[in-house]
């Protein structure tokens, strides 16, 4: 006498299993590749914030007081011997003071603005700076904000 209970698949329980694994794994998949697509954002982001506080160390170690000096050429900064020196400073690319381009950083920008700021509470207008610089680089911007007082007139932020 045959056992009328088989133990075993059907051929429609395996395809049902296969189709449920198949969506889990293609889900478990998007997963990793939205992991994999945004892995390289926190390194252009290191890149960005170190360009840009560079460059605002750069000019909170200037004299306040504005000076003549000699007119720079093409991006370099070598001449800038002042905080307002640098106001409106973007030259499309990253450069060392001397003016020579940094290639390992092609296709990142800077921009600076220096404007005077009394929104500090200061008594007198002029007596501080505030400072933007902005880096970008294939869409991601970061922008850093710092001020420079007069300190010879014993101001202090």
């Amino acid at each position: 006498m045959w056992n009328k209970r088989q133990a075993g698949v059907t051929l429609v329980e395996l395809i049902i299993a296969i189709v449920i694994i198949g969506i889990a794994v293609a889900g478990v998949m998007q997963v990793f590749r939205v992991t994999v697509v945004g892995s390289a954002d926190p390194i252009l982001q290191k890149q960005l914030r170190a360009v840009a506080e560079g460059m605002m160390d750069e000019i909170q170690r200037q004299p306040f007081a504005a000076t003549a000096n000699n007119a720079a050429s093409g991006c370099a900064r070598d001449t800038f011997n002042d905080v307002l020196d640098y106001n409106n400073y973007a030259p499309g690319k990253i450069c060392l003071v001397t003016g020579d381009e940094v290639t390992e950083l092609s296709g990142m920008t800077i921009s600076v603005t220096v404007v005077a700021d009394s929104a500090l509470g200061i008594a007198t207008a002029g007596d501080a700076y505030l400072i933007t610089v902005t880096t970008a680089k294939n869409g991601n911007v970061f922008s850093l904000r710092g001020w420079r007082a007069n300190y010879a007139k014993g101001v202090s932020i």
